[in-house]
């Protein structure tokens, strides 16, 4: 199945299972059933069957699936065998927080670059990483083989980062600022509306 045309639900659900298997591995537990994997997140094993089919022949019939290979399997099917470089545009209080979390690199993802359009924030060092400039964004993404990109610049700025991008051959970004981004059918993005969630928290806090 083409990566980029598997359902988002299925997605979500593989990192579930290697999350599960990996945890059983680790503890000993050489095999498991879709049954039992179901069981465990509270899905019917003909799901996990079918989202598991999606990328192959999983398992033996009668025996379950080896926790060890499953997992290794996965990994490579989510890209988590990998390291992946990312780069955050736009320096403020959200970009420098993301800058000093430390989650990203457990999941193997590392950030390579940063940059602001602001002159009194390029050249300063946060975690190591000197603040570059926007002008120089398309040369140090290729030069650092980047390959997913987070904007969090105010929204009227972000469609402009993000064509920016996309000409920088970036195919997947996590976007922050409160605005749809307009880019190409083949790029990936991903839209974190802080504000929007929050919302409808109150909404159900209010009921």
């Amino acid at each position: 199945m083409n990566k980029k045309k598997t359902p988002e639900g299925t997605i979500s659900r593989l990192f579930a299972y290697l999350r599960e298997v990996k945890k059983l591995s680790e503890l000993g537990i050489k095999t498991i059933s879709s049954s039992e994997i179901g069981d465990r997140l509270n899905l019917s094993d003909v799901q996990v069957r079918k989202d598991l089919g999606c990328f192959g022949s999983f398992g033996i019939s009668g025996a379950g699936y080896d926790t060890g290979e499953l997992s290794k399997s996965l990994e490579k099917i989510l890209g988590k065998d990998k390291q992946w470089n990312i780069c955050i545009v736009g320096i403020g209080r959200l970009g420098s927080a993301l800058m000093m979390y430390s989650g990203f690199k457990k999941d193997g993802l590392y950030i390579a670059a940063a940059f602001d359009a602001n002159p009194k924030k390029i050249g300063k060092v946060v975690e190591s990483i000197e603040i570059e400039s926007i002008d120089n964004l398309s040369k140090s993404i290729q030069e650092k083989k980047i390959s997913i990109a987070i904007i969090t610049t105010p929204s009227e700025q972000a469609q402009t980062v993000a064509d920016s991008l996309v000409k920088a051959g970036i195919e997947c970004i996590m976007n922050f600022a409160p605005v749809r981004l307009n880019v190409p059918d083949d790029i990936k993005v991903e839209n974190v509306d802080l504000s929007h969630v929050l919302e409808i928290l109150t909404y159900f806090a209010s009921n």
